[in-house]
């Protein structure tokens, strides 16, 4: 039976933590599906559009690494694809805490694991809002976020 692990996450923008992450979930799982999501109550900074290929440049030479969007509940969209566990990151304790209640959650309705993985301590300051925050005023956010030129507003 193929491994497949689903990283679900808005990824707006994807980082060099999130990259980290897929890199090293590729250890243990024979497919990577990246899962944009789709929260249509939420405005995203970055389009979906401009998020999706921003990934699939970055792992265009990973055939096991795919990219998709969903707009459902995460377990519902990793029943669909078939993917057997759920992969997150974790910067620090507050990370963990938040996602531990999420994962039991996710098991409980539907039997799916979630798997973390340990983010390096160079990436752990990085986050989404603070880039995102950072492009708005002009700053370089390059240090930061993968091949950031491809990133459209």
């Amino acid at each position: 039976m193929k491994r497949s692990g689903l990283f679900p996450g808005s990824f707006d923008p994807f980082t060099k933590g999130h990259e980290a992450v897929v890199l090293k979930s590729l250890d243990l799982f024979d497919e990577i599906i990246i899962g944009v999501g789709i929260n249509s109550k939420k405005q995203g900074y970055f389009t979906v559009e401009s998020r999706v290929e921003h990934i699939r440049s970055l792992f265009a030479h990973l055939p096991q690494v795919k990219v998709q969007t969903y707009q459902k509940l995460t377990v519902d969209f990793c029943k669909e694809i078939e993917s057997t566990h759920i992969v997150r990151g974790l910067r620090d304790s507050k990370d963990f805490e938040y996602e531990k209640s999420i994962a039991h959650m996710n098991c409980a309705i539907s039997g799916i694991e979630t798997v973390f993985f340990l983010t390096s301590q160079e990436h752990s300051a990085i986050n989404s809002s603070i880039i995102r925050e950072m492009h708005q005023n002009k700053a370089d956010i390059s240090p930061f976020v993968t091949s950031p030129s491809i990133l459209v507003k």
